[in-house]
């Protein structure tokens, strides 16, 4: 089954990083008037002490309801992916080592909190569909949410309660990992080494923590962050280890913590801590900057189509030249876009329907001949489509020095398309659909969640069940709903083969 979503319309490569900026871990930090301590809060005694302070700023309805907007979105990614070989990998390692709980594992059924994170963890990212918080070129979801869903059925706490520790878990990730991503990618991948704190703070709340074991949380959580990006360099599925990993451990990390486990209190920005020794050129001041801001989950995008999202700018312009352009009279195609999008996702001959995902030139070649891209679209049939081979080879991807500057706040595209006997068509933006700037909105993302659950085979009244259920989590007394619809999708989910990855 396809997965396509309608949206209107009105090679190894060198390191991309800044020159090392100051060291600034206290910057920013002021009393916060949404917060209970308001006006007493003294300089915190470290980074890890700074970001337990201000996960207990006030959140609101509509801080809790994007929470469970980003739980629907990850669902649906998750969902979508049972059935791939990762996946069905990720089950037969959990059945070799059965665990009891009360945590739902897709495709595994019952499971203790930290399976179940690890099994889902692994999801999200398969058939990239996941969310993205740009400043940091951070993944959150794929690691907070499946540690902080985990650990809610564990504790048997309100829907309010998974909310709260999913607003404060996004909180802390996408802070640290904009100061890690202040220059741009370097060798860590940031999902699963910055997202590993987010996953034990969202967890250490919902186990009722104190702020001491909220510290202790986030120490643990450091000995275990990792994950470099050789992973991308070669076809593994170690992108999908690292975020199983990172989700686990964020599980793992509070109830150490609630057991009595001490943990580093500069474990991020002690002398041998994660900035010194990960992230060197880091701007450390902006882990605690603008404390009085909005929550950082609400800078996160989702994304329409299942592809990297570098290219969805791209896919974008594409999508609105398609009127006006008969691709069999196309000459020439050129993308121009900054330096990171060029390393990651140039690729005018894909073989595989991962290598055809992160490929400028075969995304746009779809726009253009098929519309918006769906999981049909990068299978072997379309690769091997002499049409879209075709505009494949035709199609130059360049550097933009102004959107290499404008990275990674903007993950913007320009695009011309020349055709026989007439002039080029010329479009650029700085956005893609489902960035802030150009929310999807609840219709689009409940629309992308239905056909990816339809893609998963769940039926309809299945898939009903699960957006009820998450869309009455602000203010349910308990996960009852929520239980009973994923209850539904049974332990088998993972036995119909949907066509691997890497095929």
């Amino acid at each position: 089954m396809d997965t396509k979503l309608s949206i209107m319309y009105p090679n190894p490569t060198p390191k991309i990083r800044s020159r090392a900026l100051a060291h600034r871990p206290n910057q920013g930090l002021r009393p916060n008037a949404a917060s209970p301590h308001a006006g007493s809060r003294a300089a915190p005694e470290s980074l890890s002490g700074g970001l337990a302070d201000l996960c207990l700023r006030a959140i609101d309805t509509g801080d809790r309801t994007h929470a469970a907007t980003l739980l629907l979105d990850w669902l649906g990614c998750a969902l979508a992916a049972t059935g791939q070989s990762q996946h069905r990998a990720l089950v037969r390692w959990a059945r070799d080592a059965p665990q009891s709980g009360r945590s739902t594992a897709f495709g595994l059924g019952q499971s203790s909190a930290e399976q179940a994170a690890f099994v889902n963890g692994g999801l999200g990212n398969i058939l990239e569909m996941d969310d993205l918080h740009r400043a940091s070129i951070l993944h959150a979801g794929d690691v907070i949410l499946p540690a902080a869903l985990a650990q809610a059925q564990a504790a048997d706490v309100t829907g309010t309660a998974l909310l709260d520790a999913i607003v404060s878990g996004y909180d802390v990730a996408l802070r640290l990992g904009r100061a890690a991503a202040v220059g741009g990618y370097s060798a860590w991948y940031n999902s699963a080494v910055c997202g590993v704190f987010g996953a034990a703070m969202a967890c250490a709340r919902l186990r009722g923590a104190s702020r001491d074991q909220m510290l202790d949380a986030l120490g643990q959580a450091g000995m275990q962050a990792a994950g470099v990006w050789q992973c991308r360099l070669e076809q593994t599925d170690s992108k999908q280890v690292a975020t199983a990993q990172a989700a686990r451990a964020g599980v793992t990390s509070a109830a150490l913590a609630l057991a009595g486990l001490r943990g580093a209190r500069h474990i991020l920005d002690g002398p041998l801590g994660i900035f010194a020794t990960y992230y060197p050129d880091a701007d450390q001041g902006r882990v605690l900057s603008d404390p009085d801001g909005p929550w950082l989950l609400h800078e996160v995008s989702l994304k329409p189509w299942p592809a990297c999202r570098h290219t969805h700018a791209a896919i974008h312009l594409a999508l609105g030249l398609r009127d006006r352009i008969d691709p069999a009279k196309v000459t020439r195609i050129e993308i121009g876009t900054y330096a990171a999008g060029v390393s990651f996702c140039t690729d005018p001959a894909p073989d595989t329907d991962h290598r055809a995902r992160f490929s400028f030139e075969h995304c746009v070649a779809v726009a253009l001949e098929r519309g918006a891209p769906g999981l049909a679209d990068f299978g072997a049939a379309a690769r091997d489509d002499a049409e879209i081979r075709r505009l494949r080879g035709l199609t130059t991807v360049q550097e933009s020095p102004a959107l290499s500057a404008a990275f990674p706040g903007a993950m913007g595209a320009r695009l011309s398309v020349r055709q026989t006997g007439a002039a080029a068509l010329m479009r650029s933006t700085r956005h893609a659909p489902g960035d802030p700037e150009l929310p999807l909105g609840l219709d689009a993302v409940q629309a992308k969640f239905r056909t990816n659950t339809g893609h998963a085979g769940l039926r309809t009244a299945a898939a009903g069940a699960l957006i009820n259920s998450v869309s009455d989590l602000p203010g349910a007394a308990s996960l009852a709903a929520l239980n009973t619809a994923l209850a539904g999708l049974g332990p088998d989910v993972e036995q119909t083969e949907k066509g691997p990855c890497h095929a």
